[in-house]
């Protein structure tokens, strides 16, 4: 595997320290963005080799800034990861429309700006490498996560315009959907709504008792997830999107097969609009 000089978002944790201390060990250079001087200083103990960048992603206005300064300090970037994220969970009825609108600053703004301070550099050299991770949550749905949902979907759709958009510089870019992994997702990182209306406890209280109780047991290894990063970017003809996690292609899958019966059941009046 030739070396490669990696930008990881949200370094610090999960996913993208998972990946980075992979790449790292793979022999790769790896700049990652982190949020604290607290963060740094943990890095610094845990992951010395790791270039950190000052850098909130909803920090739009200096983001640009940001990359300039890391390829000219470490050279130009090869693979952008488009990881920092985080999980928001609460009824829709029951959830301020603030904390929509801070899970799409974070989860479809931040990323949309990283990779746009990425794209012409990456267009006028004719290569490079865009990984946005999304999630299942990105192409399934489930009940009290609809701001999460909604910014992956926003994330997934967005990525498949840019792919189009970027191949014929010879630019890769695919969308990452983990399933359930053990990482803070569903813990800490978390922003939970406050229950509030007690008609929905019935549907609701179950599926936040049961997500807290496995937080940190999940199948999925983030170990294994960093190697699968690393497979992706080898490849000369990467897909769309990848799915990570057995629970991901079930759930993935079947919302397929109901999507196609959907479709059949209701032909008839899809094509009854022409003309």
């Amino acid at each position: 595997m030739s070396s490669k000089t990696f930008f990881i978002t949200g370094a610090n944790s999960g996913f993208g320290l998972a990946i980075a201390t992979a790449a790292i060990e793979a022999g790769h250079t790896v700049i990652g963005t982190i949020r604290s001087e607290s963060s740094r200083e943990a890095l610094a103990k845990t992951l010395p080799e790791l270039r950190p960048v000052l850098c909130d992603v909803t920090d739009f206005d200096r983001i640009p800034v940001a990359v300039q300064r890391a390829e000219e300090e470490h050279g130009p970037v090869d693979v952008l990861i488009n990881n920092a994220g985080y999980g928001h969970e609460g009824v829709l009825e029951e959830s301020p429309i603030e904390e929509m609108r801070r899970q799409f600053d974070v989860n479809v703004f931040g990323a949309v700006a990283v990779a746009k301070a990425f794209l012409p550099r990456f267009r006028e050299r004719r290569s490079g490498f865009i990984v946005n991770v999304t999630s299942m949550g990105g192409m399934i749905t489930m009940p009290g996560i609809a701001y999460y949902c909604g910014s992956k979907f926003a994330l997934q759709g967005i990525s498949e315009v840019m792919r189009s958009e970027m191949a014929p510089f010879g630019v890769h870019v695919t969308t990452l959907c983990p399933g359930s992994f053990r990482t803070d997702w569903a813990g800490r990182s978390m922003v939970r709504t406050e229950r509030s209306i007690a008609d929905y406890d019935t549907l609701f209280d179950p599926i936040r008792e049961a997500r807290q109780a496995v937080s940190g047991k999940q199948l999925g290894n983030p170990k294994k997830l960093a190697d699968a990063v690393l497979t992706l970017i080898e490849s000369e003809n990467p897909p769309p999107q990848l799915l990570l996690g057995s629970d991901a292609l079930r759930h993935v899958t079947a919302r397929i097969e109901r999507l196609t019966q959907e479709i059949e059941a209701w032909k008839s009046v899809t094509v009854s609009t022409d003309g």
